[in-house]
C-alpha cells in the first residue's frame, strides 16, 4: 500500500506527539516527602481512600543492576492508587470497559532533584470526568 507523502509525514510527526501525550505533570516546589504528603492529604481531602502506594522508584533502583542497567531513573517515585465509588460507577455504567482504568493513580517523582506530581491521561468521553478529578487533586497538592 502506497501512502501519499503528506500522510506519511503526518504519521511520522503524529506518532511521537501521541506517545508523549500520556500524562500530565506539574512541578512541585519542595521535597519529595512534602509532595507525597501533599498528595495524600489532597486525595483524603476529597473523601477518597488510598488503596495502595506503589514505591516504583525503590523498585526501579533495586532492580537496575539485575537487568543490566546502572541508570538511576528516579531518586524517588511513588504512585498513589485509589478509586471513587461514585465516579467509578458513573463511568462504568456509561461503558463497562472503563473498568480498565480503575484504580486511578497519581504519581510523585523526584528526577535529579526536580519533584513533580502528575497522572495519566484518559480517553475522551466519560473518563474525562475522572481526569478532571485527578487534575483537581494534583493542583491542590502542588499549590
Amino acid at each position: 500500500m502506497k501512502l501519499p507523502l503528506g500522510a506519511l509525514l503526518l504519521s511520522l510527526v503524529a506518532a511521537p506527539l501521541m506517545a508523549q501525550d500520556h500524562s500530565v505533570t506539574y512541578p512541585f516546589d519542595g521535597s519529595f516527602e512534602d509532595a507525597t504528603f501533599a498528595v495524600e492529604n489532597a486525595i483524603i481531602g476529597k473523601g477518597l481512600v488510598i488503596d495502595y502506594v506503589s514505591h516504583t522508584g525503590e523498585m526501579m533502583n533495586r532492580t537496575g543492576a539485575d537487568v543490566g542497567s546502572e541508570v538511576e531513573i528516579f531518586k524517588a517515585a511513588d504512585v498513589f492508587l485509589f478509586c471513587s465509588a461514585i465516579l467509578s460507577r458513573k463511568v462504568m455504567e456509561a461503558d463497562p470497559s472503563n473498568i480498565a482504568h480503575c484504580p486511578y493513580g497519581i504519581f510523585v517523582t523526584d528526577t535529579k532533584g526536580d519533584v513533580a506530581v502528575g497522572y495519566r491521561t484518559y480517553p475522551e468521553g466519560p473518563m474525562q470526568e475522572v481526569q478532571a478529578l485527578l487534575d483537581d487533586i494534583v493542583k491542590t497538592a502542588v499549590d
